[in-house]
């Protein structure tokens, strides 16, 4: 069992920091150099998976109206029923609907997550819940879709409530048209994705919640060569915070590049050398 949680903890690393943008130089006093390959292995299977969302955990950036609403249809104080929130990917809609869905469960409403593809057979007893979350339900097929619409009529009818989420507006979504007409009479949120001056703030509060300053230029650095969404970003950060304490060396660039350098070399079966 351990053995399956590192393998898993690997993978991850691999996934947060597979997003590298080219091969950062990693010398030494200007002399070509090898990551130290047993500490940042042992650094890349420490990645733990992410935490579970929350609305608390959520950082809003231009979100805010959209989290309060959430929160108070969690709390059961919002006489919103419908709501639909499109966004890019990695904008947070998945986090959101998750988040909204745990915090109902919280608050002793009976709730359910839907991820939804081509393929998705909603289940039965859908109707009978107090909210349904069907995330990316623009993905649904024909059969999901009229699934979709009838238990938005029944929910409606027993003063349920639906959160939903898509990739465009109801308008631009090419589903069944008496589906997207019906997605409207609700709330239509836009989920705007933070912008990078957000990330940087947000990786900034972060560190400063575990105790060290976050130098501008290794935000920067982050964002140029590892994946962009935050909760990667986050656990790069823990990650390198594990690191500098058991190093006992400052969080800066060159501590970055030696993960980077590493990971990378993991997923392609090498072991690094700069240049």
């Amino acid at each position: 069992m351990r053995a399956a949680r590192r393998d898993n903890r690997h993978v991850l690393a691999l996934y947060v920091l597979g997003a590298v943008r080219g091969q950062p130089d990693f010398t030494v006093n200007g002399t070509a150099a090898f990551a130290p390959a047993s500490h940042v292995r042992q650094l890349a299977l420490d990645f733990a998976a992410p935490p579970t969302p929350t609305l608390d955990n959520f950082v809003p950036g231009r979100n805010a109206e959209l989290l309060v609403n959430l929160g108070r249809l969690a709390a059961g104080a919002s006489q919103e029923r419908i709501f639909y929130l499109w966004g890019e990917s990695g904008s947070g809609r998945t986090h959101l609907l998750r988040a909204t869905v745990a915090a109902l469960h919280s608050a002793g409403t009976s709730a359910a997550y839907v991820a939804c593809g081509p393929t998705t057979g909603l289940r039965d007893g859908l109707d009978c819940m107090d909210c349904v979350a069907l995330d990316d339900l623009d993905q649904l097929g024909a059969e999901g879709q009229e699934t979709a619409f009838h238990l938005y009529n029944a929910l409606r009818e027993r003063g349920g409530a639906l959160v939903a989420s898509g990739a465009a507006p109801p308008v631009q979504l090419t589903l069944r048209g008496d589906l997207v007409t019906r997605l409207g009479w609700g709330l239509v949120y836009r989920v705007h994705g933070l912008s990078d001056a957000e990330k940087v703030r947000a990786l900034t509060d972060h560190a400063a919640a575990r105790g060290f300053p976050l130098l501008p230029e290794v935000g920067e650095y982050l964002l140029a060569h590892v994946r962009r969404d935050l909760p990667s970003l986050l656990a790069v950060l823990d990650a390198l915070d594990r690191y500098s304490r058991e190093t006992k060396r400052p969080v800066t660039v060159t501590l970055v590049r030696e993960l980077v350098h590493a990971a990378g070399a993991q997923a392609a079966g090498s072991r690094i050398q700069g240049t």
